[in-house]
């Protein structure tokens, strides 16, 4: 005899569910599947498959009754499953197999005409003495008679569909006004689930519980129930959780709701599966009957886990004329052998985004780690890695049971199973299905059908952090299009390895930090002072850096050391690696947060004393600060991590470094206020900064709170007899411990330090090895060994800094696209007196500039711009300004006569007008005021510290602008990089909104990307790590997007990226022609980032046109002489080169 056939008249989860228990019943299976939905899971489960519905689209297809039939005959099968959706609910279906000779599995369309159809069961169950819910008849076609019919069972009313189920075509209906819109649209919507627009009206409960009960019953005139369930979480009619049995359910309710229920399937003589579904009041505790569900529901898989009962194969062998009783036949024992064993509760994964009002999402599930484990079931449909998600068909994604011996440790296994969960590509609902099997109501079971409409706390949960697909994407990215930061740039060389620091067991003996925290700043400084040796301040990780290789170093480079620090370098004073430059570079190009630095530092760093760099009223930006800005920074940077403040101003006037100085004498860290060097001491041709200057500075600043005095020599201009003279005087005078800065650029500052530590300084800076020299710090090996034969020995093992200078050593390597293309020190510093960070910064800007062949000319031109300037300090960000103008000039072809005479134009940089303004505060002697003159054209500078004319920050508007970026929690430390850079902070988040933490990767990867077959390890957390190879990138299609494959943790990934290359094609921009006066040219290359005139425009000679901005320098473009705009071939965000068109005034 051949083996019977089942085709299944569903889809997805359902569908694949029945073709499990057929087959384990020895039935052939049979599916049908519409064009949309041909690459859908339960195609390729069944035995056989058959598209169905050609032509009618997605959804019609499965309402196709001739089309099934016609593949039931074609393929033999005997048996149809209608499922649930669709046609199972519909008698003309069921009518249609019987007439074909097909078993239907489900009740006869008599009994389906009776019960599916909501008001005909509504009538049946008066007849049956079931308690019923005041609701009116089905709604005519014609609106006349709605109101009055409305009226009669009395406001607010639930709208619903007669037939079907789901949530389809319900409608809450408030009043009157709302009447005739809502049940139109519930009738569009029933039509359209159904097939069948009838609805009809019923009182609505507010507070109520959804409770239904499971029956079955054969043919033979056997009935029983299998329990209730509780449905009462749901969304929009909806159900979101079900439980098996209902919690805190009595046993009297429980015997009379499911007695009920029996009752009216009596009367009804009903065959097969189904659910009769009731209100239950939670006022005051009566239920009444809403409707019959006449097919298997969704959830049937909570009643399945507590009674052990498989439903679904019962459906089945009933329609082949099995008793209920006979367990042989169908699983189903009689009614007093049915008991409850345990408890169960179902949640529906879904592809719907609960942030964005449920909105589905469609796309293709690019990763998929479901759930298992003892008391987890799930019920699937097209869920796995790689499936695509159409928009066509209904959400759900997976069913997740759990089952358990209490209902509390249900919830929790079920709360183990979703955070089991990864699913990317699409969004979900997990998140939130967390939510509400955690709250203490959804536990206790005190809800009704509106407790996630009244439950807004359900909504409150982290966006997936996705971290691993974020990554994922980075590297595709930059592997097939690069990092810009390296492009036309040196490679590392091919023997460079992967660095790895001195080994470490986590020991971190007590240090400096520890010091620091028993004595407090006031014992340190005292502490310091009774000190023969000298203290050493490591300052790789910042300014060592930062003059070597344009503060390119990551974070992940100093991280991965720090341990080793900790337990092998305990003796240093502190290690310098945070504040200057590196925090907007850090922001801007290496697309990490320095805030993230810090605080990963201090955790595996906790003994060694960590030391910023705060520009004053500048603190890390370039401009001033309002003072609460200042102190709020300050604040921050000692919670997350700093201990000494090595505070400056950039024209060294005490009066702009003492808001500074305050707000870190209120943290308790130490503040060592820093003098910066400039000039030729000893030298009557620089009279302006004499010993005199630096003893009055420094005698200003003990008396405003400076535990410490650095002397901070940020172009290495101090030669040995100097810094002799300077230590013991300053000491002398202050009585307070001295720290001495350096910049080797001149090629003897080791001679300097030592000639210091001669003198009596405390403290001093160096660099590991392999990153001292040039432009950075002096040698710290040959420093502490020198040292090592005096008095003022460091107690730091030459052997121990030699172990950590060859890591050092490697990860320079992997910087060899920033490295400086300096071969020796150079005496020419004493000619331009550019400090060290100021050198290879200014170098880079220069390169990007096309001034790379230019450079000595740059350098003559810094020391000219300085004496025009008045001869002043030059640190950052006072260096920045006069790097800014050298550069104008240069690339302008412009002499300090030219900027100096009266009569020629000069579109001075915007951050030259502000330095002359007064903006960073007022150098000894003032300004030039014939420069100062031009500069502002009119505008009265200001002679008083800057920051007492800014307004407060209001910083809960800035929390406000900055809330949701990166998808993340604001803190205070974002709100300081908000005020800071805003819109280098914005553009950050965005980046990390897309690809995450960036700073986790090697540096390698980072800048170049990873090559077919290449491997790494990628720490995300503690004790958690990514393992990802990348095994190929594809050829472009047709619309210049390549896919990127991968494996990570050994589970296939793909990306698409659009390959730049491939989609953008190159826009040339129009040249100016330089002949022609009317014509304003391009001063150098960069990009537009305002417009300030329009077309059409009548303008003034030197009003504004546009700004434009090259690296960090933005130059105002302004009118050469009065006349109207004609044209503006540019835009704002247009990148532009060196003489090309941006406007014409006539």
């Amino acid at each position: 005899m051949p083996t019977e056939k089942l085709l299944v008249a569903n889809r997805s989860e359902i569908a694949i569910r029945i073709m499990r228990a057929a087959t384990e019943l020895g039935l052939r299976t049979v599916a049908i599947y519409a064009e949309e939905d041909k690459l859908a899971l339960h195609r390729f489960k069944a035995d056989e498959s058959y598209r169905v519905g050609a032509g009618l689209g997605p959804v019609k297809a499965y309402l196709d009754i001739d089309g099934i039939i016609a593949i039931a005959k074609k393929c033999g099968a005997t048996l149809i499953h209608p499922g649930y959706g669709f046609l199972s609910e519909n008698p003309d279906f069921a009518e249609a197999c019987a007439a074909a000779g097909l078993t239907f599995v489900g009740p006869s369309p008599d009994v389906m005409k009776s019960l599916g159809n909501k008001v005909a069961a509504r009538n049946m169950a008066v007849e049956a003495d079931v308690p019923v819910v005041p609701a009116t008849g089905p709604l005519p076609e014609g609106s006349d008679d709605w109101d009055r019919m409305a009226e009669e069972v009395g406001y607010p009313l639930m709208l619903k569909a007669s037939w079907g189920g789901g949530g389809r075509g319900m409608r809450v209906i408030e009043d009157a006004s709302q009447l005739h819109d809502q049940a139109r649209a519930g009738r569009r919507e029933a039509e359209a689930a159904f097939g069948n627009g009838e609805v009809y009206l019923e009182k609505l409960i507010r507070k109520a519980r959804h409770i239904e009960v499971q029956i079955l019953g054969d043919s033979h005139g056997n009935l029983v129930h299998l329990f209730e369930r509780d449905c009462t979480v749901q969304r929009r009619n909806q159900k979101v959780v079900e439980r098996a049995p209902a919690p805190d359910m009595d046993a009297e309710t429980r015997a009379a709701i499911c007695e009920a229920a029996l009752r009216l399937v009596r009367h009804a003589g009903y065959c097969g599966a189904g659910t009769v579904e009731f209100l239950l009041d939670a006022e005051t505790g009566k239920f009444y009957f809403i409707e019959v569900n006449p097919r298997v529901q969704v959830e049937h898989t909570v009643t399945e886990e507590v009674t052990g009962i498989d439903i679904v194969r019962a459906q089945i062998q009933i329609a082949r004329g099995g008793h209920i009783g006979v367990e042989s036949e169908t699983g189903v024992p009689a009614q007093a052998d049915i008991a409850l064993h345990g408890h169960a509760l179902q949640c529906r994964v879904t592809t719907e985004d609960p942030q964005n009002n449920f909105t589905p999402d469609y796309g293709r599930i690019t990763a998929y780690r479901g759930a298992t484990g003892f008391g987890i079931r799930l019920d699937g449909g097209t869920a796995y890695s790689g499936a695509v998600i159409t928009r066509y068909f209904d959400s759900l994604l997976e069913k997740v049971t759990a089952w358990a011996a209490t209902p509390e440790e249900a919830v929790r296994r079920m709360d183990r199973a979703l955070r089991e969960f990864r699913i990317r590509g699409v969004s979900t609902n997990i998140a939130f299905l967390e939510n509400v099997i955690n709250h203490p109501d959804f536990v206790s079971g005190n809800i009704t059908t509106r407790f996630i409409d009244t439950t807004p706390s359900l909504f409150d949960f982290p966006k997936r952090r996705d971290r691993a697909t974020r990554l994922l994407a980075f590297i595709a990215d930059v592997s097939v299009n690069g990092n810009p930061e390296v492009e036309g740039r040196p490679l590392p060389p091919s023997h460079a390895v992967t660095p790895v620091p001195p080994a470490s067991t986590g020991k971190a003996p007590d240090g400096t930090k520890q010091l620091l925290d028993q004595l407090g700043p006031e014992g340190f400084r005292d502490w310091m002072l009774t000190q023969e040796r000298v203290l050493i301040t490591d300052t790789t990780m910042r300014d060592g850096h930062q003059s070597l290789l344009a503060t390119r170093m990551r974070s992940h480079d100093m991280v991965t050391v720090s341990e080793a620090y900790a337990e092998h370098l305990s003796q240093l004073f502190s290690v310098e690696c945070w504040g200057g430059a590196t925090f907007d570079v850090a922001l801007r190009f290496l697309k990490e947060d320095s805030w993230d630095r810090l605080a990963d530092l201090r955790e595996r760093m906790p003994n060694v004393m960590l030391q910023m760099l705060l520009r004053a009223s500048n603190a890390v930006g370039y401009t001033n600060y309002p003072d609460n800005a200042v102190d709020l920074f300050v604040k921050q940077a000692a919670e997350t991590g700093i201990d000494v403040f090595r505070v400056f101003d950039s024209l060294n006037w005490a009066e702009n470094m003492k808001v500074a100085m305050e707000s870190v004498l209120k943290t308790d860290r130490l503040c060592e206020a820093a003098i910066c060097y400039t000039g030729d001491l000893g030298h009557a041709d620089r009279p302006k900064y004499q010993l005199d200057y630096y003893v009055g500075l420094a005698r200003e600043l003990k008396s405003a709170g400076a535990h410490i005095i650095g002397i901070k020599d940020m172009a290495g201009l101090c030669r040995p007899a100097q810094i002799r003279t300077l230590v013991k005087a300053i000491k002398d005078e202050t009585g307070l411990p001295i720290h001495y800065h350096t910049h080797d650029t001149s090629g003897i500052a080791a001679a300097t330090v030592l000639a210091a530590c001669e003198a009596g300084a405390d403290a001093v800076d160096a660099a590991m090895d392999s990153f001292s020299g040039l432009t950075s710090q002096p040698n710290l090996g040959s420093i502490i060994t020198a040292l090592g034969d005096t008095p003022r020995d460091t107690g730091i093992d030459p052997a121990v800094i030699r172990r950590f200078s060859d890591y050092w050593e490697d990860v320079r390597t992997q910087y060899a696209a920033f490295e400086p293309d300096l071969r020796a020190g150079a005496s020419e510093v004493y000619l331009h007196e550019m400090p060290g960070g100021q050198f290879t910064n200014l170098k880079e800007q220069a390169r990007s500039m096309g001034l790379a062949e230019r450079w000595h000319e740059v350098a003559k031109m810094y020391a000219a711009v300085n004496m025009m300037f008045g001869d002043i300090v030059k640190v950052t960000p006072s260096s920045k300004v006069v790097g800014d103008m050298a550069l104008y000039m240069v690339s302008s072809g412009l002499t300090p006569e030219d900027v100096q005479d009266p009569k020629t134009e000069i579109n001075f940089p915007q951050s030259v007008i502000g330095l002359l303004r007064g903006d960073l505060g007022q150098p000894p002697g003032g300004w030039p005021p014939a420069l100062q003159a031009k500069a502002l054209k009119g505008e009265k500078p200001r002679n008083d510290r800057p920051g007492k004319h800014l307004d407060p920050v209001d910083f809960n508007a800035i929390r406000e602008t900055i809330k949701g970026h990166g998808e993340r929690p604001v803190n205070e430390n974002d709100v300081c990089s908000a005020v800071m850079y805003p819109k280098v902070f914005a553009d950050y988040e965005d980046h990390r909104r897309e690809f995450g933490r960036v700073d986790r990767l090697p540096t390698p990867v980072f800048f170049y990307g990873m090559e077919p077959g290449g491997e790494i390890s990628v720490d995300i957390d503690p004790g958690k790590a990514l393992n990802i190879r990348m095994m190929a990138i594809g050829e472009p299609d047709d619309h210049g997007a390549r896919e990127v494959f991968f494996e990570l943790n050994g589970q296939p990934r793909v990306v698409r990226v659009n390959d730049k290359s491939v989609a953008s094609t190159a826009v040339v921009n129009e040249k100016a022609d330089m002949a022609n006066t009317a014509h304003i040219p391009a001063p150098m290359p960069g990009m537009i980032a305002t417009i300030a005139a329009k077309e059409g425009e009548t303008v003034k000679a030197g009003e504004l046109l546009m700004t434009l901005e090259a690296m960090k320098m933005e130059t105002s473009i302004t009118a050469p002489q009065a006349g109207t705009v004609t044209r503006l071939p540019v835009s704002a965000g247009a990148q532009v080169d060196a003489k090309d068109l941006l406007a014409v005034v006539e």
